[in-house]
């Protein structure tokens, strides 16, 4: 059986390592298909390619796309996409810009509550500026002792409801789903257990997804429990989803799973790499 890890990040996004880095690290730990799905950036894609052929390791283009669906953010991962495609590319510097503003917003609500300097304690973190997010500034309230982790940060700050929260309108759950299909690739919600929405709005947003094309969620994933697992398995068969599996990984010290760590898909669920020509390996 193949181990297959189609969900981390780099710190072309909002991760630790180098693509390189990172594609060294998922074939240390076994996994045999992987893929690269920075938010809203295709640049790690070339380096984590040309590592990835070095290694042996089998890849998979991908990228993570933040949308807006009825006042919440949700993520598409896009997968098998050519990352040259002009209108992807557009679509994703579109939807990059603005985080500066947000970012200097969030500091400020940081700074009212006795947080000074946040912003610049951000940018330390930060691999790509284009791209300063959340977890920039959760990994500056660590470094300066305000928690204990990333994790204690988004229990009481940044986040909807806590101090240095800025929501950000993002792409269109249409305008995701076609850049993705655009540029050949299969889109997946990312983790959808993550999302606070009812089963009514869950219901019309999957009914969405699937009209424009959508074509499968992510079942098998780090921000799932073992319950979450079944139930989006579930979720999987009642919509004729395929089912992904990836880690998010974005750090050693930060990840909940390690890449390729996670238990196998459920044996009800069709992979979404069902049609791959993927090797087996020796």
């Amino acid at each position: 059986m193949l181990n297959i890890d189609l969900h981390c990040h780099s710190n072309i996004s909002d991760g630790i390592l180098t693509p390189a880095a990172v594609a060294a690290r998922a074939k240390a730990n076994g996994v045999d298909v992987w893929a690269l799905t920075d938010h809203d950036e295709v640049g790690g894609i070339a380096e984590a390619r040309a590592a990835a052929q070095a290694l042996d390791l089998q890849f998979v283009t991908g990228v993570e796309i933040s949308i807006t669906w009825a006042n919440h953010t949700i993520h598409i991962v896009g997968l098998k996409i050519d990352e040259t495609n002009q209108t992807l590319l557009e679509g994703l510097a579109a939807t990059r810009g603005g985080r500066e503003r947000r970012a200097r917003d969030m500091a400020a609500q940081l700074a009212a509550i006795g947080i000074p300097d946040a912003f610049e304690g951000a940018l330390k973190h930060v691999g790509n500026p284009d791209l300063i997010s959340r977890t920039h500034f959760a990994r500056h309230l660590v470094e300066i002792g305000r928690c204990a982790d990333t994790h204690e940060v988004f229990r009481h700050y940044l986040t909807e409801g806590k101090p240095g929260y800025v929501p950000h309108r993002w792409a269109s759950l249409t305008q995701a789903v076609n850049w993705i299909r655009g540029a050949g690739g299969i889109a997946v919600v990312a983790h959808p257990g993550r999302y606070s929405l009812s089963d009514v709005a869950f219901g019309a947003f999957f009914d969405e997804f699937k009209q424009l094309g959508g074509k499968a969620i992510e079942v098998n994933t780090g921000s799932h429990s073992p319950d979450q697992y079944v139930e989006y398995a579930k979720v999987a068969a009642t919509y004729g989803f395929l089912a992904s599996r990836g880690s998010d990984f974005h750090s050693p010290g930060e990840s909940r799973v390690d890449l390729g760590a996670l238990p196998p898909l459920p044996d009800s669920v069709v992979p979404v790499w069902h049609d791959w020509a993927l090797k087996a390996q020796s």
